[in-house]
């Protein structure tokens, strides 16, 4: 389907975490559809640039999917720039790795409120404008929500999370026209993957999961399904073909994984004995960004 082509010729799509991997990559095969991306997200300089890369119908704000009042705020002005609000990808998010016994509770609990939290808080901010277009939510999930993994429980319960919320969305929302769809994904090579896996570990342990759990995707064939969906309006999404039958096995995916990759864990507390609380912080540049985002704002954890 060329962009002439495309339903979401001259729509506006929102995404939330728009500075860098999913996100951008988002924004930018959106644009490639004709859609005029609206961005969201931490960075400024990153944010820019990828505005610049999704031409000049682009622009984006700086706002952290925590703060309820910026959201409002970015609302209120992706309104005053477009004129309307027509897609909204709640993409936003965060992970830490660790076991909870040794965490750090400030980090765990954020990487909830940035994906689980942040996400609520978009949907409030938008929803309004989705249902003036008759509009479409996308929640960015991810396998997580349905193959928990250890040592990454506040990313899976935050993931578990989001799904939850969008399904019982959809049914809220259906009769004023506004879709809702879930999407979701395996290992996809962006920053947050990359910086996961720079933790002492943990690369090995995900290499024993079974084939296909384990491996990582490239970032553009995944966002080009996401991209598929959004035109469709589809309840599900999935970054990778195969993604689509586990949820025909989730019933039985954490045992085989307790099976598979179990000893992780004790694996997991050695480290953060050797290196400290500092190997339970978010991981990866964006990572890295909210953590400063979050000491700014009052009342979030420092």
């Amino acid at each position: 389907m060329t962009s002439a082509d495309s339903p979401l010729r001259g729509r506006v799509a929102v995404i939330t975490g728009a500075a860098r991997g999913l996100g951008a990559e988002l924004a930018r095969q959106l644009a490639a559809r004709g859609a005029r991306p609206a961005l969201l997200g931490l960075e400024p300089a990153e944010l820019a640039g990828v505005a610049r890369s999704c031409g000049p119908d682009a622009a984006w704000w700086e706002v952290d999917v925590t703060d309820a009042m910026a959201l409002e705020a970015a609302a209120a002005g992706v309104l005053q720039r477009f004129g309307r609000v027509d897609v909204v990808v709640a993409n936003a998010g965060i992970a830490v790795s660790g076991p909870l016994l040794l965490s750090d509770p400030d980090a765990f609990d954020r990487v909830i409120e940035v994906n689980l939290v942040g996400s609520v808080r978009t949907a409030r901010a938008f929803l309004p404008h989705l249902v003036a277009g008759r509009g479409y939510l996308l929640q960015i999930a991810s396998l997580a929500a349905m193959a928990p993994v250890p040592t990454a429980s506040a990313y899976c319960a935050s993931k578990a999370g989001v799904e939850a919320f969008a399904h019982a969305l959809r049914a809220e929302v259906a009769h004023h026209g506004v879709a809702v769809g879930v999407a979701y994904l395996s290992w996809t090579d962006t920053d947050l993957v990359r910086g996961t896996d720079a933790l002492p570990g943990l690369r090995r342990s995900r290499a024993r999961l079974p084939y296909p759990l384990g491996r990582t995707y490239p970032v553009g064939p995944s966002v080009a399904r996401l991209v598929a969906g959004i035109e469709r309006r589809s309840p599900h999404v999935y970054g990778q073909p195969w993604v689509r039958a586990v949820p025909w096995l989730r019933g039985a995916i954490p045992s085989v994984i307790a099976r598979t990759v179990g000893d992780h864990a004790a694996d997991a507390e050695e480290r953060v004995r050797r290196h400290g609380p500092v190997s339970t912080m978010p991981v990866g540049p964006g990572g890295a960004a909210d953590s400063a985002a979050s000491r700014r704002l009052p009342g979030l954890p420092r």
